[in-house]
């Protein structure tokens, strides 16, 4: 008998509360629930930014700050990919692929979908209302568009007080 492989989901993170509540979700509803055998293989993604896209065109005294800002964002992407090992593995959700990629995240994770076929992106939503998303772009607005699979789009409920 021919053994068939899982499809993947991948949960596209960021340094956000949003994106871990994400991540906690999908871990939740996807694999916590079957511990032995989860339905999907699970790739965890950090896109981590160019250094150039954060300092932009900051005039001549940029060539120096560009090494400062590329060892911030690497310090963000390992902690941002530890605590999602942590999480991860708090749950007892080990069968895991966590990488980062650089580049902007729009772009970053609708090649992941290509790359590792997943059949699921799941993404927090940062809950922008609409002049700020477009003012600022929504990475899951252009992922929802772009992306050659079903995005799936987290939204932490609001706490009524």
């Amino acid at each position: 008998m021919a053994t068939t492989e899982k499809p993947t989901m991948l949960v596209g993170i960021d340094d956000s509360h949003h994106s871990l509540y994400a991540l906690e979700w999908t871990l939740d509803h996807f694999f916590t629930i079957f511990p032995s055998n989860p339905p999907f293989k699970l790739v965890v993604l950090h896109a981590k930014a160019l250094p150039s896209s954060v300092v932009g065109l900051a005039g001549p005294g940029a060539v120096d700050i560009v090494p400062i800002v590329d060892a911030d964002l690497k310090k963000t992407a390992a902690r941002v990919a530890e605590a999602a090992k942590q999480m991860c593995s708090s749950k007892s959700v080990h069968d895991v692929q966590f990488e980062v990629m650089e580049g902007d995240p729009r772009n970053v994770l609708c090649e992941a979908v290509e790359k590792y076929h997943a059949s699921m992106l799941v993404l927090g939503s940062h809950g922008y209302g609409a002049i700020k998303r477009a003012v600022l772009g929504s990475v899951s607005d252009y992922c929802v568009h772009h992306a050659h699979c079903t995005v799936t789009i987290v939204k932490k409920p609001k706490i009524k007080h």
